[in-house]
């Protein structure tokens, strides 16, 4: 970040304090990113930061409505370039890895708000995003099982349970490795286990 955010018109600033926050939180616990710190990240003063933010929630709040946004565009696109279910599947579980490999903090972040006590306006927005997200899934189970690929018997809501928890299984590993392209390396054997589990037998 540098001099020239002082001279951005509000929607770009706006933008501008999230990738910060964003980049933040790849590089230290979001709990302990201040606004001090986000403000001398992109080169402004603290009430030049909060004349576009009430405070660090709606700043939060900022962060995962563009976390949503980005994420659910990115899978749409993926699975929308298939023309199976199953390959869908695959896409959408890789996409979701790439966008993890290329934002770190975003993980840091959500597991951080997922965690807080209470019902708060970026707490909410994560739990939208993830209702979202099953949702997405649920419909391509539906077409696999009317097109025969995954198993008729297949619990929608386990399956969908088990594809978000072997990403954040991904995202852990990573971060105790302190290697975010591990996941990278290991998404596709991952994922080939994942879709021996739901896959039909005939």
């Amino acid at each position: 970040m540098n001099s020239t955010n002082k001279h951005l018109p509000a929607e770009k600033r706006r933008a501008v304090t999230v990738e910060a926050v964003v980049e933040l939180a790849g590089e230290q616990n979001p709990s302990e990113i201040t606004a001090a710190a986000i403000a001398k990240r992109m080169g402004l003063t603290q009430g030049a930061l909060f004349r576009h933010f009430p405070n660090k929630e709606a700043i939060l709040q900022a962060v995962m409505e563009w976390v949503a946004e980005r994420l659910i565009s990115r899978i749409e696109k993926a699975v929308q370039k298939e023309s199976s279910p199953l390959a869908a599947l695959e896409s959408m579980f890789m996409a979701h890895v790439e966008f993890i490999t290329e934002y770190p903090g975003i993980p840091r972040i959500l597991f951080g708000e997922l965690q807080r006590s209470g019902e708060t306006a970026p707490k909410r927005m994560a739990q939208t995003l993830m209702r979202l997200y099953g949702d997405r899934l649920n419909r391509l189970f539906e077409q696999g099982k009317r097109c025969g690929e995954l198993d008729e018997k297949l619990d929608n809501g386990a399956a969908a349970m088990l594809f978000i928890g072997t990403i954040q299984g991904l995202v852990m590993q990573s971060l105790i490795a302190g290697d975010i392209s591990h996941m990278r390396r290991n998404a596709p054997k991952v994922f080939a286990i994942y879709q021996r589990g739901i896959r039909s037998a005939s």
